[in-house]
């Protein structure tokens, strides 16, 4: 029997979407399989096209019963359809593979074969032609088209010669060959999102679609290939350039080609030495064969290089090495030293009799500065183990980890300890007194603002610590009971979940790293201008190490302090108080009269 004079609409999903029903026994209503076959089982059922082509509308129960569709019904795909087909001359319309696989059908919507078809391509692929129509089988079946053996043919229906390429290259020899870890079309373009890889590609062939195979250590011992191919390709002019956005620089494909990827003995693979001149000459025009010579894939640390510009690249290397370490080595050593000398005399220099910081104080800002030095270089390393800092702390995670705790534990214990402190000691109760935030402190952050902007001649008068010294204290303490906290939570997190969601512990550890971020950027841009980069005390407040300050920076950064008025005091008395008598200066320190000359013979 034959159905003519129907326009074929693309069958799309015939029976992708077969997934729907899941049951044999037919639906209350729904048309029963065995009306479906007493016609389809005809194979000579068919229907005529638009353009006069015979459609076959046959189909194989046994496919269709060993398909992954075998527990559907008919119905279940072709909805549409009613009792009365068909009688009716109503069509069965494209089945609607989004109704069981709606991540996919999207994904397709979004490749090139979608937006064909959405552009009116009645000839783009649809489901049907990459998985069949009934014989749906799973791509690990080696009869399903999509199998990695047959995915070259099943492409090869559209892409003929692509197809023929890649059969002949390394990678579909290796298929053909039952390696499952060569590459195939969707390993490249995608699996349903089918991509053009052509346009705007040059970075990511090379990083993404290729660096997928070809930097895997399992993968290039397996096969024997160099272990170093992607990281060398990096480091080359062209990886650099498509690196920094360049969409000229060449990638891999550029030179080893698309499909037909061939090793460099075979006559015809592009980078055969024969062919190397008209390879690099698509980019490089009036390239030479001494241009082409040159090597993409160098690794200069290597010794054992294979030809003689290597060895030579190598030792040249080795001699800049040398020479830079020991010149630079010789010039930081000399300077350390130097810059050394000249602080230590500084600070013999200075006058700096006022008492800032006692005993107890110095030591508790030294362990509080050690931990968190620590404790910020082990966190980033445990947060970023292939950065520089991670690299400087070895590879032993555990190491880290555990330095990482114990300068926690002792962040932690050093401030219990500094509440006993401030509760317990004259000092410390002081101390209290006078970092509390007071009215005064809002008063003299605008009156800075105004002397900052301009606006004002002069700063005003602080007392002992300042809005900027209690905003850095607080913050400390603030930012050091976060940071325990979430430290703790992160650390103990089996036993936290006992009574906290899971979720508990991801917050914990955002707010731990964010914390960490805000802490060391403040530590910078404040603490250490203030005490470091402050032109006043440049190189360094000697006060963490001593304790002391100079009068003149008490008076000019915080004259109302107590230290000031007793200054004053002692200034006041001495003016009433006779002069000292001046003592003469010891013979070493008059000036000589030059030598006597010897007389003339």
């Amino acid at each position: 029997m034959r159905v003519s004079g129907v326009a074929v609409v693309p069958i799309a999903a015939l029976l992708i979407a077969l997934a729907g029903a899941g049951s044999d026994a037919p639906a209350a209503g729904a048309i029963p399989d065995s009306d479906c076959l007493m016609c389809h089982e005809d194979k000579t059922l068919a229907k005529t096209n638009a353009v006069g082509g015979v459609v076959s509308l046959y189909v194989d129960v046994a496919k269709l019963r060993a398909s992954s569709h075998r527990t559907n019904t008919c119905a279940a795909c072709h909805s549409d359809l009613t009792d009365k087909h068909p009688d009716d001359n109503v069509p069965a319309q494209p089945v609607n593979c989004s109704a069981c696989h709606p991540r996919q059908y999207e994904s397709y919507g979004a490749s090139v074969h979608g937006l064909a078809l959405k552009a009116g391509d009645a000839a783009a692929p649809t489901c049907r032609d990459c998985h069949d129509s009934h014989a749906v089988l799973p791509p690990s079946n080696p009869a399903s088209p999509l199998h990695f053996s047959r995915l070259a043919q099943t492409c090869g229906a559209c892409h003929e010669q692509a197809a023929a390429d890649v059969q002949a290259s390394v990678h579909g020899k290796a298929s053909a060959a039952g390696e499952q870890e060569a590459a195939t079309c969707i390993d490249c373009h995608s699996e349903h999102r089918i991509e053009q890889l052509r346009t705007n590609a040059t970075l990511r062939v090379s990083a993404e679609i290729c660096s997928r195979c070809h930097d895997s250590e399992r993968i290039n011992t397996k096969f024997n290939l160099p272990q170093d191919r992607v990281k060398t390709f990096f480091e080359s002019y062209h990886g650099l350039a498509s690196q920094y956005g360049s969409t000229l620089a060449a990638n891999c494909a550029s030179c080893h080609g698309y499909h037909r990827v061939l090793p460099s003995a075979d006559p015809r693979s592009t980078i055969n030495p024969r062919n190397l001149v008209q390879t690099c000459g698509k980019c490089h025009p009036g390239a030479t064969e001494k241009f082409a010579a040159g090597k993409i894939h160098v690794d200069a640390g290597v010794a054992a290089a294979p030809d003689t510009g290597a060895r030579v690249n190598y030792w040249v290397r080795r001699v800049y090495l040398v020479l830079i370490f020991g010149t630079i080595g010789f010039m930081l050593l000399h300077n350390g030293l130097l810059y050394l000398k000249k602080v230590l005399l500084r600070y013999r220099s200075l006058e700096r009799p006022i008492l800032r910081m006692d005993l107890g104080q110095r030591w508790q800002h030294l362990l509080l500065l050690t931990s968190f030095i620590v404790l910020a270089v082990t966190g980033f390393a445990l947060k970023f183990p292939e950065s520089w800092i991670g690299v400087l702390l070895g590879s032993n995670e555990t190491f880290r980890r555990w330095i990482h705790r114990v300068a926690g534990v002792l962040m932690i214990g050093l401030g219990l300890y500094h509440v006993f402190y401030l509760l317990l000691t004259r000092q410390g109760r002081q101390l209290l007194k006078d970092l509390l935030p007071a009215k005064k402190d809002a008063a003299d952050l605008a009156g800075s603002a105004r002397y900052l902007a301009g606006l004002a001649p002069e700063r005003p008068k602080i007392g002992r610590f300042g809005y900027s010294e209690k905003m850095e204290y607080w913050a400390v303490v603030w930012g050091s009971m976060i940071m325990g906290a979430t430290g703790l939570l992160i650390w103990l997190k089996m036993e936290v979940t006992q009574f906290l969601p899971r979720w508990a512990v991801d917050v914990a550890t955002t707010i731990h790293y964010y914390e960490a971020i805000l802490a060391c950027l403040a530590i910078l841009v404040w603490h250490f201008y203030h005490v470091i980069f402050d032109p006043d005390v440049y190189p360094l407040n000697f006060a963490c190490w001593d304790g002391k300050v100079s009068e003149h920076w008490i008076e000019e950064e915080h004259p109302l302090d107590p230290s000031v008025q007793l200054l004053e005091t002692a200034a006041g008395a001495e003016v009433g108080a006779p002069p000292a008598p001046l003592e003469p200066k010891p013979d070493a320190d008059l000036p000589r009269a030059p030598a006597e000359l010897p007389p003339r013979r």
